[in-house]
């Protein structure tokens, strides 16, 4: 039997919402069990509905959703997070993936790209747009001095060859079925090491082990 994704969404534009509603309605493994305003109703919403996925809104008026996923990221088994935005290269975007966001879209996404996210994001993969994925990396490799790198480098000292393995196929985009299959390992035990990396990072989502990747240069 399918688990139903129980599904938060957050803007502060209702034709935002009902659009959204209305996409991820059609997936019939998908339940919108709830909705909010603005950031500042984020967290009573995620205790009230404990949804799997919330969906934020990366600009608002009162609370916008880097600060919106922080306090979600700090709760107690929090929801993984998909932010939103109208613009691929908003300068936030690197914000609220550090501030643990799992998952990145545009407003202008394919229905069907929705779906998939918010379907690999509580499957506990990433979940980035085409143009999104160009920004971060793009920004990434631009910002990246050898100070920098060394210490992600350091960093990533700290995990098993096998782990390490399994944070250069999540910066590679590859799932955890995907990664799985070129190690022979189950995708049970490819997410088994991918959460053991980043609770030794201190990292709250693959997207942000991906980037520490991107940052030490390993890959070339």
């Amino acid at each position: 039997m399918t688990l139903v994704i129980r599904v938060l969404l957050v803007d502060d534009d209702p034709m935002v919402l009902m659009a959204f509603s209305a996409i991820l309605g059609t997936d019939p493994d998908v339940e919108i069990v709830g909705t909010a305003s603005d950031g500042d109703q984020v967290v009573t919403a995620v205790q009230a509905h404990h949804p799997d996925v919330a969906v934020i809104d990366l600009r608002m008026r009162r609370m916008g959703g880097v600060e919106a996923t922080a306090a979600v990221a700090a709760l107690p088994h929090p929801p993984r997070v998909i932010v939103v935005t109208s613009f691929d290269a908003d300068e936030n975007i690197l914000h609220a993936l550090d501030a643990g966001a799992q998952g990145f879209l545009l407003k202008d996404s394919a229905p069907l790209e929705i779906i998939a996210a918010v379907r690999a994001v509580a499957a506990g993969d990433g979940a980035l747009s085409p143009r999104v994925t160009r920004y971060v990396i793009d920004h990434v490799t631009g910002d990246t001095h050898a100070a920098e790198r060394s210490v992600a480098r350091q960093r990533l000292e700290l995990l098993t060859e096998r782990e390490l393995q399994m944070a250069c196929g999540a910066h590679a985009g590859q799932t955890n079925e995907e990664i799985g299959a070129a190690n022979f390992l189950s995708a049970a035990t490819v997410k088994t090491h991918l959460s053991s990396a980043q609770t030794k990072l201190g990292l709250t989502g693959r997207i942000q082990l991906a980037i520490l990747v991107e940052r030490s240069g390993l890959l070339g």
